[in-house]
């Protein structure tokens, strides 16, 4: 995920920044191969400046655009990006090492969201009428936040983009977009689509850079407001940068999801779903299911099923079409998941597969299944982001929820039962902004996706996700 890294903060428009005084280069690395794609340009604090003033400028006049216009523009952005879904999926799995099939998933995966927005996003505009009389009129209108900072992350670039700057720009505000400095690239391909398709470049403006520069955005006198997807520790610091500025923040940080499987499931079916959930995009989600605590009378069963399941997971070059398991994104976190296994193994855990980093050149973590865990282990409490899960036994639903609330996160939860009354019970006593049953990371534009504690605050998708850029004015009219 985004980290916004410890360049020199701004504090000021006056205050000479040196580190973004002179345009440098921006490499980008193949987590595959640790060879560089390409170099891109950063952009200094004197151009970010610039487009934020030009973004400002156009934002009033593309709020002025009606609606169906914008819609149109939109559904065109859609197509756009189908038409270039070969070049744009190859962009993006050289970038963050993204198995090919699954950088074709993401970019086919925008268009339900495109639907979902253009669908609803006039009843988030409607006047409300809040009350009448013979001499007295008072209604409520909406109206956009103005400059967007957009913030992004690379595990999800298209989908979680997409989450902000489409109901963004839909209800009328501009957008200043900062990919994450691991895909530039990917970030320039969403900006050539949605220009192409009729949003003018100062609408949308992309910002190439590394930390700092997203960190000289929060300090933009233009902004209205601050969208972040990225990790806790620095979704903290943003919070207290942006909070003393009152600006509408909505931060999307990290989880550790738990589900708890009962005695009466489907085995096979729930080990797929669960195996499926923990390395899908090579574990690197918000929502991948990170543990998992199984009734003591089928977890025999379960893990060999569950294991029998990893080790058909393929890894190889992500420009491979059958390649499940790529590299990691980043390579310092093959250090994390190496120092969580040597922490569950010194206190008694024991590795059923993988476990260790793949003998070949790349960032590579074998697919790892930990079990005889517990929560004095890290992997059980810390964020793991990659390939690796750990299986705890459980005598009854009580325990299991207990442990599954013993988080410092709160983004998603399940249970996999055949009883209905069971599942509720689960899903309402785990507090996370996502539950699920007999499912598993899984996202619906229809639904908010919020996070509870340290997995953030806000929402993006559902109505909540579009109600958060836009702000009520209370319009009094009184008859003379």
């Amino acid at each position: 995920m985004l980290t916004i890294r410890g360049a020199q903060r701004c504090t000021g428009m006056n205050v000479q920044c040196r580190a973004f005084s002179v345009s440098r280069a921006l490499d980008v690395v193949c987590p595959a191969t640790g060879k560089k794609v390409n170099s891109y340009e950063e952009d200094t604090i004197e151009t970010i400046r610039q487009k934020s003033k030009k973004a400002a400028a156009a934002q009033h006049s593309w709020a002025k655009v009606p609606l169906k216009e914008k819609i149109k523009i939109i559904d065109q952005f859609g197509k756009t990006l189908e038409q270039n879904r070969e070049k744009y999926a190859k962009d993006l799995s050289a970038e963050t090492g993204k198995p090919i099939t699954q950088a074709h998933n993401e970019i086919k995966g925008v268009q339900p969201r495109i639907n979902f927005f253009t669908d609803n996003v006039s009843v988030a505009l409607e006047t409300h009428l809040a009350r009448t009389t013979e001499t007295f009129h008072e209604e409520v209108r909406k109206e956009p936040l103005g400059v967007i900072a957009n913030i992004s992350a690379w595990n999800y670039p298209y989908f979680v983009g997409a989450n902000v700057f489409l109901p963004a720009l839909l209800t009328g505000n501009t957008v200043l977009y900062k990919p994450s400095e691991r895909c530039p690239q990917t970030g320039l391909n969403i900006a050539e689509s949605l220009h192409a398709s009729g949003v003018p470049k100062d609408v949308f403006v992309p910002i190439i850079g590394k930390g700092a520069a997203g960190e000289a955005m929060l300090d933009l006198p233009e902004i209205s407001g601050v969208f972040f997807t990225g990790s806790l520790s620095t979704g903290r610091k943003i919070a207290q940068t942006v909070g003393q500025r009152m600006l509408r923040l909505q931060l999307e940080l990290g989880g550790k999801d738990a589900f708890y499987v009962s005695d009466d499931v489907d085995v096979d079916k729930a080990a797929s779903a669960l195996a499926d959930g923990a390395f899908y995009n090579t574990g690197q989600s918000c929502c991948s299911v990170e543990r998992i605590y199984v009734n003591e009378k089928v977890y025999e069963k379960f893990v060999k099923r569950f294991v029998d399941e990893v080790k058909t997971f393929k890894m190889g070059e992500p420009a491979d079409p059958t390649t499940y398991i790529g590299p990691l994104t980043l390579p310092t976190q093959i250090d994390v998941l190496e120092a969580q296994v040597q922490d569950a193994l010194a206190k008694g855990a024991k590795v059923l597969v993988g476990g260790k980093r793949a003998s070949r050149a790349g960032n590579y973590f074998e697919p790892t299944v930990l079990v005889d865990v517990n929560h004095k282990m890290d992997v059980m409490v810390q964020e793991s982001f990659g390939p690796i899960i750990g299986i705890q036994k459980v005598t009854n639903t009580e325990q299991a929820i207990q442990l599954m609330n013993d988080t410092i996160y709160g983004l998603t939860s399940g249970v996999y039962t055949r009883n209905e009354k069971e599942a509720h019970k689960v899903m309402t006593s785990v507090s996370s902004g996502t539950t699920y049953w007999n499912a598993c990371d899984r996202v619906s534009p229809f639904t908010p996706w919020s996070g509870r504690r340290g997995s953030g605050i806000g929402a993006t998708l559902g109505q909540d996700g579009i109600q958060a850029f836009v702000q009520p004015k209370s319009y009094h009219f009184i008859k003379p």
